[in-house]
C-alpha cells in the first residue's frame, strides 16, 4: 500500500509540475506571439506593397561573404529606417512577378527575388487582414531574398554578383506562361544569358548559359544564397524546427537553429552532389536547389559584420568553358508555401533529394504522413477538416478495435473478479507474497490479463501525438475552419468560462482561456474514468478526481482540432466499453460513483 500510495504522489507531482509550466510558460508564451502577430499584422498593413516599381536604379551592397570561403561580393547595405516597401521597391528596376499564388518582382540589380507575397494567405482567419509577405529588399529591417550569380577568376574578368545590374527587354512580366530573359556582358569576352521562369505555384526555375568569346579558357563558378536579415518570432517547442535546414548529399537532413548558427557562425558541410538547403518558417520556406549531378560546397552562416543576418548558401565547383564554347546550367529557387501535395511534386518532378523534409514529420514520420493524408482525403471528401478528424477518429477506432475489445473484455472480467480478489485479501493478510501468487493463479484460472486495460490509452498516445503533428505542422490545417465559434483548428478553443464564452464583456488571461471543446473533452475524461470503480486508496481516488480537470486546462492552449479528437475519441471509448461491459455482465460503476459523489457532499454539507 505504501509503495502503491509513493507512488501515485509521484504522479501527482508531475501533474504539478505540469500545471506550473502551463501557468509560467506556456500562457506567457502565447500571450507573447499574440502581440507579436498583431504588431506583425500592423507592419504588414502600413507596407502593403504593389509590386510595379519600375523606377531609375540605385545600385545597393549587400552581404560580405561568398560561399565556400570567398570573399569577392561585395559589403553590407545598411538599413533605411523607415523605408516602406513601395520605396525600397522603387529603389532599382524591376520586372513585376505575378502568379496565381505569388505577385512580386525581381530586383534587376542582382537578378535578386527579394520582393514577393503570397496571395493565399493572410497574417490571420480574416480574410481582410494583409497577406503573408515572404521576402522584402536588403534595405528594410526584414529585408529576405533569394539570389543566384557566378565568381570568376581574376584572368576571365567580373561575374554577375549581388551589385550586377542585368539588363532586360522592357515590359517583361514573369508568369507561368511568359519566362523572362536577362542578360550581362562582363566586357572580357564572357556573356551570361539567364533565363526566368515560375510555376503556378512556388518554384523559379534559373537556367543561366555562359557564352565565352575570349581566346582564353574561363573558369566559372555558381553559388545561390538565401539570406535573411533579422532573426523571426519562432514557436521555440521540439516538435517543430524553424531556422535553417537542408539534405546535403550523404549528410542527409540538417536542422539549424538559429541560436546553434550564432554559437557557431560558420558551419559547414561536406562536399555533396544532390540536395538542397534554405531557411524554414512553421509554414513558410524558401530554399535553393544547386545543379544536381555536379559537386557544391554547402554551409550554414551567421554574420554579424556590419549587419547581422542569417544566410544558407552553396557554391558549386568551377567549370572550365574554352573560347568559343558555352555551358548551361540550372538552378531551383523554392520560395512559398509549405504545402505537401506541392513539396512532393517538386520532389518527383525535379528528383530533389528528401524535399519532402521541409516539412517538420518528425521521427514518426512512418505515422504522421499516412495520418496526413488520411485527413486530407478525408478533408476532400467531406469539404471540412473538422468532420475529417472526427472521421479520422472513427477509422483509427476501428482499426484498433480487436486489440480495444481484448483489453476492454478484461476490464471487466477484472470487476467480475473483485469479490474473489477481496477474499485473497482477506485470506492473507501482510503476507504480501502469498497474496500476489493468489492473485496470479486467480488471473491464470479466469484467463485475465491485469494490464490489458493500459492497452487502449497507450495506442492513444502514438495516435494523438501524430495528429498534434498534423495540425501544428501542416499548412493544410492553418485556418482551417470547423462549425460555429471554430474558424481555425490549428489554433486554440477562442471561448472562455470565465467570461461565459464572450457574453461578459471583458477578456480573460490566457491561462483561463478555458473554451468549450476543453470542457466538453474534460466532461467525457469525467464520464469515461467514472465507468470504472473509485480506488479505495485516498491519493489514489484524488486523482481520480482532478485528472479531468487538470487536463482540461492543459488541453485548452493545443490546437481545437486536437481536443475536439480528444473529446471525440473519448465518447466513442465510453460507448465502446459500455457495450462491452454489458455483454460481460460486469457492473458499470458510471452511477453508481456520480450518485456516491452527491452522497459524499450531502454528508459534508450535514
Amino acid at each position: 500500500m505504501e509503495n502503491n500510495r509513493n507512488y501515485f504522489v509521484a504522479i501527482l507531482l508531475s501533474v504539478l509540475v505540469l500545471i506550473a509550466w502551463q501557468f509560467f510558460y506556456v500562457s506567457p508564451k502565447i500571450e507573447r506571439e499574440r502581440q507579436a502577430a498583431e504588431m506583425l499584422q500592423e507592419q504588414q498593413a502600413a507596407t502593403q506593397p504593389n509590386a510595379t516599381g519600375t523606377d531609375t536604379v540605385t545600385p545597393g551592397t549587400v552581404d560580405g561573404s561568398a560561399p565556400g570561403g570567398e570573399t569577392a561580393l561585395p559589403g553590407v547595405v545598411a538599413p533605411q529606417a523607415g523605408l516602406s516597401l513601395e520605396d525600397a521597391l522603387a529603389q532599382s528596376e524591376r520586372i513585376v512577378i505575378d502568379t496565381p499564388s505569388l505577385s512580386g518582382s525581381i530586383n534587376l540589380t542582382g537578378a535578386r527575388i527579394d520582393d514577393l507575397l503570397l496571395k493565399e494567405y493572410h497574417v490571420d482567419v480574416d480574410p481582410q487582414s494583409p497577406r503573408i509577405q515572404l521576402f522584402s529588399p536588403a534595405q528594410q529591417d526584414n529585408g529576405y531574398f533569394a539570389e543566384v550569380g557566378f565568381i570568376t577568376d581574376a584572368a576571365s574578368g567580373p561575374a554577375p554578383g549581388p551589385d550586377t545590374v542585368w539588363s532586360a527587354e522592357p515590359g517583361q512580366q514573369l508568369t507561368p506562361d511568359s519566362p523572362v530573359t536577362l542578360t550581362y556582358d562582363n566586357g572580357s569576352g564572357l556573356v551570361f544569358t539567364r533565363t526566368i521562369s515560375v510555376d503556378e505555384h512556388y518554384l523559379f526555375q534559373f537556367e543561366d548559359t555562359i557564352a565565352n568569346s575570349s581566346e582564353q579558357t574561363a573558369s566559372v563558378a555558381g553559388y545561390g544564397r538565401v539570406t535573411r536579415f533579422y532573426r523571426p518570432d519562432t514557436q521555440g517547442i521540439y516538435v517543430l524546427h524553424e531556422g535553417l535546414i537542408g539534405v546535403i548529399g550523404d549528410e542527409g537532413l540538417q536542422e539549424i537553429d538559429y541560436s546553434d548558427v550564432e554559437e557557431t557562425p560558420i558551419i559547414p558541410q561536406p562536399k555533396a552532389t544532390a540536395g538542397w538547403m534554405g531557411i524554414t518558417d512553421k509554414y513558410w520556406a524558401a530554399a535553393l536547389v544547386p545543379p544536381q549531378g555536379a559537386g557544391f560546397d554547402t554551409r550554414f552562416a551567421y554574420f554579424t559584420d556590419g549587419r547581422t543576418r542569417y544566410q544558407a548558401d552553396f557554391k558549386t565547383d568551377a567549370q572550365a568553358i574554352t573560347s568559343g564554347n558555352s555551358a548551361t546550367t540550372t538552378t531551383l529557387v523554392f520560395a512559398g508555401a509549405k504545402e505537401v501535395p506541392v513539396i512532393e511534386g517538386y520532389q518527383d518532378q525535379f528528383n530533389i533529394l528528401n524535399f519532402d523534409l521541409m516539412i517538420d514529420w518528425g521521427w514518426f514520420y512512418f505515422i504522421t504522413k499516412p495520418m496526413f493524408w488520411l485527413i486530407d482525403y478525408l478533408f476532400r471528401l467531406f469539404g471540412n477538416f473538422g468532420v475529417a478528424i472526427l472521421a479520422t477518429t472513427v477509422i483509427v477506432k476501428l482499426i484498433f478495435f480487436p486489440l480495444a475489445n481484448k483489453s476492454y473484455v478484461s476490464m471487466a472480467n477484472m470487476k467480475k473478479v473483485q469479490p474473489k480478489l477481496e477474499e485473497l485479501k482477506a485470506k492473507h493478510g501482510d503476507d504480501r507474497m502469498a497474496l500476489q501468487q493468489g492473485m496470479m493463479e486467480l488471473y491464470k484460472k479466469e484467463k485475465i490479463n491485469p494490464v490489458a486495460g493500459c492497452w487502449p490509452v497507450l495506442l492513444q498516445i502514438p495516435v494523438f501525438f501524430a495528429l498534434y503533428k498534423v495540425l501544428y505542422v501542416t499548412i493544410e490545417m492553418r485556418h482551417a475552419p470547423f462549425f460555429g465559434w471554430i474558424q481555425d483548428l490549428s489554433a486554440p478553443d477562442p471561448t472562455s468560462l470565465f467570461n461565459l464564452f464572450g457574453l461578459l464583456p471583458y477578456d480573460v488571461p490566457s491561462f483561463l482561456m478555458i473554451g468549450v471543446w476543453p470542457l466538453i473533452m474534460g466532461i467525457t475524461m469525467f464520464i469515461q474514468m467514472r465507468m470504472n470503480p473509485t480506488p479505495p486508496d485516498p491519493t489514489q481516488a484524488m486523482i481520480f478526481t482532478w485528472m479531468p480537470v487538470v487536463f482540461t486546462f492543459m488541453l485548452a492552449t493545443f490546437p481545437a482540432g486536437l481536443v475536439i479528437y480528444w473529446a471525440w475519441n473519448n465518447t466513442l471509448s465510453v460507448l465502446q466499453q459500455g457495450v462491452i461491459m454489458k455483454r460481460q455482465g460486469a457492473k458499470i460503476e458510471l452511477w453508481d460513483n456520480l450518485a456516491g459523489m452527491f452522497k459524499r457532499k450531502d454528508k459534508q454539507k450535514t
